[in-house]
């Protein structure tokens, strides 16, 4: 890991909370949601259900998630090894699917999601 210092929990907090605000704004959000997602999981020590907007193109039924600074986010790595369940907003509903987190060589993060029937 090149980068290990954590984003402040109260910046990231306000950054998440104008994205979704605009995300499910009349003028700006059917721009924006088309780029943009909530992901919903269960943290794989604690148990408790987490959600965060992230970045994603879509091909068909297969979602894929870039991780910007990864080493400073921690959300990913509950997907790495077999991977584990998630649930994404797209199209105005909620879809559930298996998400892969592999790190490349040059150390970049993409989570893979294969989405639910």
């Amino acid at each position: 890991m090149r980068y290990r210092r954590a984003l402040p929990k109260r910046a990231v907090g306000r950054f998440n909370s104008c994205v979704l605000t605009l995300r499910s704004s009349p003028r700006w959000g059917r721009f924006i949601s088309g780029h943009l997602t909530v992901v919903t999981y269960t943290g794989r020590r604690s148990g408790r259900t987490f959600s965060t907007p992230v970045a994603f193109r879509r091909s068909a039924d297969t979602v894929t998630i870039g991780v910007q600074f990864p080493d400073a986010k921690v959300w990913w790595r509950n997907f790495l090894d077999e991977g584990g369940p998630i649930s994404l907003q797209l199209d105005g509903a909620d879809r559930t699917g298996h998400a892969v987190a592999r790190r490349d060589e040059a150390g970049r993060v993409t989570v893979t999601v294969r989405l639910d029937g």
